[in-house]
């Protein structure tokens, strides 16, 4: 759905807009028995989008993703957060869920995961492995035998890999 926010507001850093959408939305989702799993603002095609990925157990439905986009895409317009017309996408994280929360972590301990820290360790920067343990914000991997220790806060993106 295109929105188009013809309230003035002021100018805001599109960096800013996916926490603040976050911090306004998470509690009134998981009231709904919803996870919010992640937020993302980007431009595509010149058009901005504003991604909402949600789940719930025993996942997330077509009639799921209309319902939060009508109950929140409103909220969302009254608090001046987007300053310019944007499309809101609601939809499940799907195979390869992101891994944000020190809980997402939590849950795939023993399944493969694939990591991308934001400064190289060894050369490299991407590892995918299976997920050993997760002590604090300590995660530890085993990667082609070779068990490897990250910090969450020094990955720059972490995805489940779903296995066939």
């Amino acid at each position: 759905m295109e929105r188009q926010d013809t309230a003035h507001s002021m100018s805001h850093s599109e960096k800013s807009v996916a926490p603040r959408v976050a911090e306004l939305i998470e509690p009134a989702l998981e009231d709904m028995g919803f996870e919010l799993v992640d937020v993302e603002f980007l431009s595509r095609q010149g058009r901005w989008v504003l991604q909402l990925f949600i789940d719930k157990e025993g996942g997330v439905t077509i009639e799921d993703c209309a319902r939060v986009s009508r109950e929140f895409g409103d909220l969302i317009d009254s608090r001046d957060i987007i300053d310019h017309a944007y499309v809101l996408e609601v939809s499940s994280p799907g195979i390869d869920r992101p891994l944000k929360k020190i809980k997402d972590f939590q849950k795939a301990v023993g399944s493969k995961v694939k990591v991308r820290t934001g400064n190289p360790v060894d050369g490299r920067a991407n590892f995918t492995g299976y997920l050993e343990t997760m002590e604090g914000d300590l995660i530890t991997m085993n990667v082609e035998g070779v068990r490897v220790s990250f910090r969450i806060g020094d990955l720059e993106k972490a995805n489940l890999v779903y296995e066939f």
